[in-house]
């Protein structure tokens, strides 16, 4: 190789190395330095009778959103508006009663622009599926033969709230009280009666469609009996995450969302409650 072109080869191998001296560790040190990217991690609190529904919508969800993680809380409507009230970090509350987003909107909890109802449920009565009790209209739950009858906590469960509306409407809540007791929540009374542990309990027809072979149908009250039971949804004022918790509600009174609460039981809700 020629002289003159052995030291521009010097000279170009002396100046990368430089700049690799020079550049390396300020690379290394922008990693270090650099903050990481922020999971984005939206949490619903969901009333525990939407849970197998709104799981499926989740996944439908977090797949159309690479990166994102929903965190569910499911429990009794009432308790998780206590937690909301108490500052728990919720992003979406979806309930199982208006009462419940009620009073979360008058504490200014929730976006007001945001709520919406995208559903409503029926009450029904269920045994145990060996059962041999034939309970056909309300007042068999007076039979002598019948023991223990399970209801959410009227407190904090909304199908408690509903199961004690229409038995006082019958006449029958206190003539009923020395064999009612109460779950805190409707699937654990839904778990009473597939053990076994009552005679009959109140619960949503979409809850009793979870338990095939365990839980059969006795009768439905009549719906004139109770308010109508619609679910509301709304984005927390506090949501850490409030354009992903809006892209979950669009979704779940969306088609793809409606026609999952379909597959799962769930009536959609009369045109001018759905707001």
């Amino acid at each position: 190789m020629p002289a003159k072109a052995r030291l521009l080869d010097r000279t170009v191998n002396s100046a990368r190395n430089t700049a690799a001296r020079v550049l390396l560790p300020a690379l290394l040190a922008a990693a270090v330095l650099a903050p990481p990217a922020r999971a984005q991690e939206v949490t619903i609190s969901a009333a525990i009778s939407t849970k197998d529904a709104v799981e499926e919508i989740g996944r439908g969800f977090m797949r159309s959103h690479p990166g994102v993680t929903l965190r569910y809380s499911f429990g009794s409507s009432g308790e998780l508006q206590q937690q909301i009230e108490a500052g728990a970090p919720v992003d979406l509350f979806i309930s199982a009663s208006q009462r419940q987003m009620d009073e979360l909107a008058r504490r200014g909890l929730i976006r007001r622009e945001t709520h919406r109802v995208f559903a409503r449920n029926v009450l029904t009565v269920v045994t145990p599926a060996d059962s041999r009790l034939e309970l056909r209209r309300p007042t068999d739950l007076l039979e002598a033969g019948l023991g223990r009858i399970v209801v959410g906590n009227p407190k904090t469960v909304p199908a408690g709230q509903y199961a004690a509306e229409s038995l006082r409407a019958l006449g029958l809540w206190d003539k009923l009280q020395p064999r009612i007791v109460f779950a805190e929540n409707v699937r654990q009374a839904l778990d009473y009666v597939s053990r076994g542990e009552v005679d009959a309990g109140f619960v949503y027809t979409t809850d009793a469609a979870t338990r095939p072979g365990r839980v059969r149908e006795a009768f439905r009250p009549a719906q004139d009996t109770y308010g109508p039971i619609l679910y509301p949804v709304a984005v927390l004022r506090d949501a850490g995450e409030p354009a992903l918790a809006e892209a979950f509600l669009d979704r779940l009174v969306g088609p793809e969302g409606q026609a999952v609460l379909k597959r799962f039981g769930f009536e959609p809700p009369p045109a001018a409650a759905r707001r």
